[in-house]
C-alpha cells in the first residue's frame, strides 16, 4: 500500500508526553521538544524553519530557502511563522517542568539565527500554560464558514490580554461599517494578488493533492475540496496559475469576511523582525487560547501583504480619541467552526541541522 497523507505526512501530530525522555540529556529533551514547535502555521504551510542542537541549547534559524518572494517579499511572514515555532517550543518547555531560557537575535552578524532557546531552572507549569500546552495537537487553520454565533465578549478580552503578554496586541473589528470597510481591502487585495502572475504562480505551487506524499503545502482538503474532487487537484492548481480569477476569490473572501463571527487584526508598535518574532509568539498563543474555548481561525491576510492596503487598513483602525495603533501583522477571522483535518508536517529529523 502506498504512503498517504494520513499515515505518514500527518505522523507528527500524534506525538505523544508520554515519550518525554525524562531521564536523556538535556540534548535529547530538546530535540523530543522540536516536536511541538513544527506543529506551529505558517504561510502556505512552507513551515520555514530549522533547528540546531548544540551546546544543549536549540538553535532557531529562517530558512530562507523555503521564502515566499511575492506574497510575502520582506519575508515578514516567514519570521512570523518562526515566532509562532518558538512560542511551541517554549510552552513545551515549561510544560515538561523547566523555565524556558530565550534569547532573540543573538548574533547581529546572522540575522538567519532567531533564538537560542535553552532549558533554565526546573519550575512547574501554570494552569494556563497546561491548557494552553494540551491544545497544540489540535490546533488546525480552518477555512471553512463558521457558525452565526457571536463570540462572547468576555473570550474576545481575555485573547486581547493574551496578545499583550508576549508584546503584541489585538484590535477587534467592531461595526458594520468597519467590518464592511475591512471586508472590501480584502476583496481588493484578492484582484490585486490573483492579478499578478507570480503570485497566482507561487500561491498553485504550494497546493497538492490529498494522495501527494510531500510534508508541507496545502492539500486540497484544507482548502474546502472533496476528497471525491481530490483527483482534480492539478487542474486548479493550473488554472490559479494560468488565469486571473481575483473576482470569484474576492467574492469567496469578503463573503468569509462579512459573515465571520469576528474579524480581528493582531500587530506590533514597531515592524521589525524583532516585532515580527513577537507578532507570531502573540500569534500562536492567541490560536492556542482560542482553540481552548472552541474558537477556530483563520487568515485574511490579503490587506497586510498588499503594500499598498497596508496603510489604508491602519488608517481604518486608528479612531480620533483613541490611542494610536502601530503595525497590522496579521488579519484573522474567529468564530465557531466545524472540526478539521490537520495539514502536513515535517519531521524533526528534516528540520533540524547537523551539530
Amino acid at each position: 500500500m502506498s504512503k498517504t497523507l494520513t499515515s505518514h505526512s500527518l505522523c507528527p501530530w500524534n506525538v505523544s508526553g508520554t515519550h518525554f525522555p525524562k531521564l536523556g540529556s538535556p540534548s535529547e529533551q530538546l530535540e523530543f521538544l522540536l516536536n511541538y514547535a513544527i506543529l506551529a502555521p505558517s504561510g502556505h504551510n512552507t513551515q520555514p524553519w530549522l533547528f540546531r542542537i548544540a551546546h544543549e541549547t536549540i538553535e532557531l534559524y529562517a530558512d530562507r530557502t523555503r521564502a515566499l518572494p511575492v506574497v510575502d517579499l520582506q519575508d515578514r511572514e516567514l519570521i512570523i511563522s518562526c515566532g509562532a515555532a518558538l512560542f511551541n517550543l517554549r510552552l513545551a518547555i515549561r510544560h515538561f517542568g523547566y523555565t524556558d531560557a530565550v534569547k532573540t537575535f543573538p548574533n547581529p552578524n546572522d540575522p538567519d539565527l532567531l533564538a537560542h532557546v535553552w532549558l533554565g531552572n526546573p519550575r512547574k507549569e501554570t494552569e494556563e500554560e497546561y491548557l494552553l500546552f494540551a491544545t497544540i495537537t489540535k490546533r488546525h487553520t480552518n477555512r471553512f464558514p463558521f457558525r452565526n454565533c457571536d463570540i462572547p465578549e468576555t473570550l474576545l478580552s481575555i485573547m486581547q490580554e493574551s496578545t499583550t503578554q508576549e508584546g503584541a496586541w489585538l484590535e477587534i473589528i467592531k461595526g458594520e461599517d468597519l467590518r464592511n470597510a475591512v471586508a472590501d481591502l480584502i476583496v481588493e487585495g484578492d484582484r490585486i494578488q490573483m492579478a499578478n502572475p507570480h503570485f497566482r504562480r507561487e500561491l498553485a505551487a504550494w497546493i497538492h493533492s490529498n494522495r501527494n506524499l510531500t510534508h508541507d503545502g496545502m492539500p486540497a482538503y484544507s482548502q474546502n475540496v472533496s476528497q471525491l474532487l481530490d483527483f482534480a487537484t492539478p487542474i486548479p492548481a493550473n488554472v490559479i496559475c494560468t488565469f486571473d480569477i481575483g473576482r470569484g476569490k474576492a467574492a469567496n473572501d469578503g463573503e468569509l469576511a462579512v459573515g465571520s463571527p469576528t474579524l480581528a487584526v493582531l500587530g506590533t508598535n514597531e515592524d521589525t523582525p524583532a516585532s515580527w518574532l513577537s507578532a507570531g509568539q502573540a500569534l500562536e498563543r492567541t490560536l492556542l487560547l482560542g482553540v481552548a474555548i472552541g474558537v477556530s481561525a483563520s487568515f485574511l491576510n490579503q490587506p497586510i501583504q498588499v503594500a499598498l492596503l497596508r496603510p489604508r487598513l491602519q488608517t481604518l483602525l486608528n479612531k480620533p480619541g483613541y490611542p494610536q495603533i502601530g503595525y497590522p501583522q496579521i488579519l484573522l477571522r474567529l468564530g465557531f467552526g466545524p472540526q478539521v483535518k490537520p495539514t502536513p508536517r515535517r519531521a524533526v529529523s528534516e528540520v533540524l541541522l547537523d551539530e
